[in-house]
């Protein structure tokens, strides 16, 4: 935790010190209402209107602290989030993900972190003034009689260790919560993308099981944390009524003379009386605020440890900073012994060559590790063993930031921005697209959309058949103007027709120059290349 909120540690500090002063200035306040009221009592001339300046005074420049502590600790905790979610940007961008799954990420980034607001803008400051206003009541009170510090001293603690009792329970619940959200989201963010093939394999009702029991165990983990909540603001309401009872029993029956002792220098006048009647609800008050804000601390601390766990998990690097330009016209790719690294697994890399204007398929059963060997290509999974040489050159960490510049890539499932069939081809230069859309037979199909290459696409191609959104990234990459297209199954789950558009687009490609590599289960596209490798599981 300590950690998490160093950026911010000295906003907290300067929130906590005007949220301090504020609940002190209360102390004169009502100090003034007790001088009034007793000089009432006593048949004295109050002095009312400049008792009300000086009152109003007082309130005005408490109101002001008040908002500076909250404005402090608003910002302090804005500003933090913000870092935090500026951190998971660039790490998820920079490296794959690891351990932990994209949606519970995304509630890392969201939901979670949202969390740690209460606890800077709340708990932080109240425990600031646990450690002040209660002592300097007591001492107010003790200074007139010692019996009232005492009910304070052992009432006051009543509340913070019971707090402790269950803060334990409480951090408990939160972790689970948090962690339930976690696997919801990560059930939300992986069945989604899939909900169209669930329903054509009729599983649709599993999955709505399986969502709704996720729920229902969400639910339940939510309700054990304000079930907590609901339970500790009672019992505290409780002690808090407790303490002021007492406190008036022994105040009242003392200024009646029923009770002869207790008293210190002060005594207990009328005066004295209502002012430790007034400042009693405050002495509590400060207590109760740290209590009901242990639920945003045990809150706060399962989202540290989440935060924590995320940040030190083992990522594989996306490699790549440098922008040395290296590649010549023409280029040659070869791979010498290249092992790739994903998570734990080590995959070997098939050893070849391809020069401009040659083509090369790999082949072989699923998982044997093809998409992993175009993704090393690609600069996109780091090398822990061998090497992949480009013009002679090991592609290294300053080098393949270039080397992507070079690359047309073709994805076997396509993604789209949130934004216009022209953005997500020319990525807003303003390149006509048009050349490239007619040599994958794609310009009918764009002209027969409501606004054309203005229409904006889902990101997944929303309104376009898989074919279709396909030939959109081959036309993607061919706008890239690119030396090498590697391209995952480019012909796979296309109906014949729409295979052999794309075949011979990539070959027409091949033909002026184009390198390509492609990863198929198509014996027709293979045959058609200048050379196929075999991958075995």
């Amino acid at each position: 935790m300590d950690s998490l909120l160093s950026p911010i540690d000295a906003d907290i500090r300067t929130a906590s010190r005007f949220a301090i002063l504020a609940n002190l200035i209360w102390l004169p306040q009502t100090a003034i209402i007790a001088l009034v009221l007793a000089r009432l009592l006593q048949g004295d001339r109050p002095y009312i209107g400049y008792m009300v300046i000086c009152f109003v005074g007082l309130a005005i420049i408490r109101t002001v602290f008040a908002a500076m502590s909250e404005a402090r600790s608003s910002a302090a905790g804005d500003s933090l989030i913000a870092q935090c979610r500026r951190i998971i940007v660039e790490k998820e961008a920079r490296f794959f993900s690891a351990e932990i799954g994209a949606g519970a990420t995304a509630a890392l980034s969201f939901e979670k972190l949202d969390m740690i607001v209460p606890y800077v803008g709340r708990y932080r400051q109240a425990m600031a003034r646990v450690r002040i206003v209660p002592i300097i009541i007591i001492v107010i009170a003790a200074y007139y009689s010692w019996v009232a510090a005492l009910i304070f001293m052992i009432t006051g603690p009543l509340i913070p260790v019971f707090m402790a009792l269950i803060g334990w329970a409480a951090k408990d619940a939160s972790e689970n919560q948090m962690a339930e959200m976690g696997t919801m989201n990560d059930m939300i963010v992986d069945r989604l993308p899939a909900i169209l093939d669930m329903r054509l394999l009729n599983t649709s009702e599993r999955f709505v099981k399986g969502f709704t029991q996720a729920a229902d165990r969400l639910r339940t983990r939510t309700m054990a944390v304000l079930k907590i909540a609901f339970l500790t603001s009672t019992v505290l309401e409780l002690f808090a009524a407790i303490g002021v009872a007492l406190m008036a029993i022994y105040l009242g029956f003392s200024l009646l003379g029923a009770i002869g002792f207790g008293q210190s220098w002060g005594g207990l006048t009328p005066f004295s009386v209502i002012w430790i009647l007034l400042i009693a609800p405050e002495f509590y008050q400060s207590l109760r605020d740290l209590s009901a804000a242990w639920h945003d601390k045990a809150a706060a601390s399962a989202v540290a440890d989440d935060w924590q766990k995320w940040f030190d998990q083992v990522r594989p690097p996306v490699i790549g900073a440098g922008q040395s330009a290296f590649l010549g016209e023409t280029f040659g790719v070869k791979t010498i012994g290249a092992v790739a690294q994903v998570g734990q697994q080590r995959i070997q890399i098939p050893d070849f060559e391809v020069k401009s204007g040659q083509g090369i398929a790999i082949t072989g059963p699923s998982g044997a590790g093809k998409s992993t060997a175009l993704n090393a290509l690609a600069g996109l999974v780091p090398i822990v063993d061998g090497a992949v040489h480009v013009n002679g050159q090991v592609l290294d960490d300053d080098k393949v930031a270039a080397w992507r510049d070079e690359i047309g890539w073709m994805p076997q499932a396509p993604h789209f921005f949130d934004d216009t069939l022209q953005f997500n081809l020319d990525f807003g230069t303003g390149a006509d697209i048009w050349p490239a859309l007619k040599s994958v037979d794609m310009a009918d199909v764009v002209d027969r959309l409501p606004n054309g290459a203005q229409t904006k696409l889902g990101e997944t191609g929303g309104g376009l058949s898989g074919g279709e959104a396909r030939r959109l990234t081959l036309c993607r990459a061919i706008l890239a103007n690119p030396k090498l297209i590697i391209a995952d199954e480019p012909t796979a789950d296309l109906d014949p027709k729409t295979a052999e558009i794309v075949t011979n687009a990539l070959l027409n490609l091949k033909s002026k120059g184009v390198a390509l590599i492609v990863s198929t289960h198509d014996a027709r596209l293979a045959e058609r290349m200048d050379q196929v490798i075999e991958v075995s599981a």
